[in-house]
């Protein structure tokens, strides 16, 4: 079998008089050398975009992590300028993936503002300037020009036992990095909790019953995919789940010749 192709979300940026459908490279590289697969970035067109034909093309679905924030008009927030930036290109078109992924048992892998995503797709809200409210911590980056600084693995997350991660990481506590402002708020009913912060913030999700591996995680792991363990045996899992896909499209293509 061909190498498989992961969909991957892009950003809509204006710069050098050009506008720009992208993905930051962390994410590119942490899919080709942690997950094995090869990833196709997705234009932000929306419902220009003919998801279903998408889906048959790809073995797996990845949304990345970004500046911007989902817009809060999609689950009844607050759009005011203090809780942008906003893509709605890219809200028009990850939201829509995301909930014909996981209704066709595509392997989806979700990171930051894609856990965000997730959980509005799938009919949740969002909470804004987390640190702001009582007894949590600041999940946001470190103050520092150093990438690797405000990336830092610092905080630990408690998998859920007999959750879909557990069996990824086992059951108990892992150290993660923390790069947000914004979590999950009320939880999609598809979804359930797989791990959560010292503050109760939600950290990680699954879809309940998912035909396919569908995970959320508010952390970073595509930053240390290459010398961090635990970073890694996500995106292994994910690797794992599109090639699984994979070989049961090959299967069923297959068998109807």
């Amino acid at each position: 079998m061909h190498q498989p192709l992961v969909a991957v979300s892009t950003d809509v940026r204006q710069f050098d008089n050009y506008t720009w459908h992208a993905a930051p490279q962390q994410y590119l590289e942490a899919a080709l050398s942690g997950a094995g697969v090869f990833p196709l970035l997705v234009p932000s067109f929306g419902d220009r975009l003919d998801f279903d034909e998408l889906l048959s093309a790809v073995d797996g679905v990845m949304v990345t992590g970004s500046k911007s924030n989902v817009h809060p008009s999609l689950y009844g927030g607050d759009a005011s300028e203090a809780n942008g930036p906003y893509d709605s290109a890219r809200d028009a078109t990850t939201l829509p993936l995301i909930r014909r992924a996981v209704e066709r048992g595509v392997p989806l892998l979700a990171i930051c503002r894609g856990i965000q995503e997730m959980n509005v797709a799938l009919g949740g809200t969002l909470a804004t300037e987390i640190q702001e409210r009582a007894g949590s911590l600041d999940h946001r980056a470190p103050a520092s020009d150093n990438q690797d600084e405000r990336f830092a693995i610092r905080q630990s997350v408690a998998i859920k036992p007999g959750s879909c991660l557990a069996g990824v990481f086992g059951a108990g506590d892992i150290m993660v990095n923390s790069v947000h402002r914004q979590a999950i708020g009320r939880l999609g009913p598809k979804l359930q909790v797989e791990a959560v912060a010292a503050d109760g913030t939600v950290e990680a999700v699954s879809v309940r019953d998912a035909r396919a591996f569908a995970v959320g995680v508010q952390w970073h792991p595509e930053y240390w995919v290459k010398s961090d363990s635990i970073s890694v045996k996500i995106f292994r899992a994910f690797g794992d789940a599109v090639r699984l896909h994979q070989a049961a499209k090959s299967g069923a293509r297959a068998a109807a010749e």
